[in-house]
């Protein structure tokens, strides 16, 4: 199974939500302070289901805050499901 890259496919993600350059995000800031508010959450939780195909609370973005958390918390779900 190739690595996949969860980090940079999160950055991608929230970086076109917010209108803002990838390069931008810092990876250990919490995405609220960049405005990442509750719809764009579970936007992106249903985005992570249906490319990753790991299902995940709604919460997600709360529980795991910054990219570095929400990609580790990712990789440990894909892993578990091979």
């Amino acid at each position: 199974m190739p690595k996949i890259d969860t980090a940079a496919w999160l950055i991608q993600k929230v970086a076109s939500y917010l209108a803002i350059e990838p390069d931008r995000i810092d990876i250990t800031r919490p995405l609220a302070e960049y405005g990442l508010n509750s719809v764009y959450a579970l936007t992106l939780c249903g985005e992570i289901e249906d490319h990753f195909g790991v299902p995940v609370e709604p919460t997600m973005a709360w529980d795991y805050p910054t990219v570095t958390a929400m990609s580790e918390y990712l990789r440990t779900q894909l892993v578990a499901r091979r």
